[in-house]
């Protein structure tokens, strides 16, 4: 089973991610950030950055997506492929930092890679306000993302609303400025009920 957890940056995605695979028993995949050669020169020059760094997550989420498919494990996945093509690349190239020859080069590459991709399991969508990112993303006090602009953060939050608009698999969406998963174990618990009813239905797991 492959579950994946979605959101702008600073949402929550990953402490959600961890927090529901340790209380499934699930494997997490997190989002490579720490050993990402592109990211810290991205966040100082978009423009110039933008392809590499979008080529670099395609190719590592693409690899992910395949070992998905042939694993036997229950996976929860810290973002997914399509946030990648859908929400992150268009942004970028909406809002000039990715040339149109770089991102229709990227676009028949996704494409392709789609051909042979499946929707997850679920999907868990933490929407949240951008006042909320931001106060997050001052907390965990990354130095390469105290430059991200408003207008960036803005343009993401506005395509995922887009994105799980259209969306056609099986989705939960929660409320990351309301719902402190984190923090209070009665909010986690909301979370964790709603995985139950929809994976398990009648039958939650104890």
């Amino acid at each position: 089973m492959h579950i994946a957890v979605a959101g702008n940056i600073g949402c929550g995605k990953t402490t959600l991610t961890r927090m529901l695979a340790k209380r499934y028993g699930w494997t997490p995949r997190f989002e490579p950030v720490d050993n990402n050669p592109y990211l810290a020169d991205f966040y100082e020059d978009m423009e110039r950055w933008s392809f590499n760094l979008q080529i670099y997550f395609l190719n590592k989420r693409f690899k992910e997506v395949v070992e998905i498919s042939k694993s036997q494990e229950c996976i929860i996945q810290d973002r997914t492929i399509f946030e990648d093509a859908c929400i992150f690349a268009p942004n970028l190239h909406g809002q000039g930092k990715m040339s149109d020859r770089d991102f229709e080069n990227y676009r028949d590459l996704f494409d392709l890679m789609m051909s042979l991709v499946k929707l997850p399991d679920l999907l868990i969508y933490i929407r949240s306000s951008i006042p909320n990112i931001v106060a997050q993303i001052q907390k965990r006090g990354r130095n390469y993302e105290q430059t991200i602009r408003l207008d960036y953060l803005e343009g993401l939050n506005k395509r995922y609303e887009e994105w799980i608009g259209t969306y056609k698999g099986n989705l939960i969406i929660v409320d990351g400025d309301n719902v402190k998963f984190e923090n209070n174990p009665h909010d986690f618990q909301t979370i964790t009920d709603m995985i139950d009813a929809n994976l398990y239905g009648l039958f939650p797991m104890g």
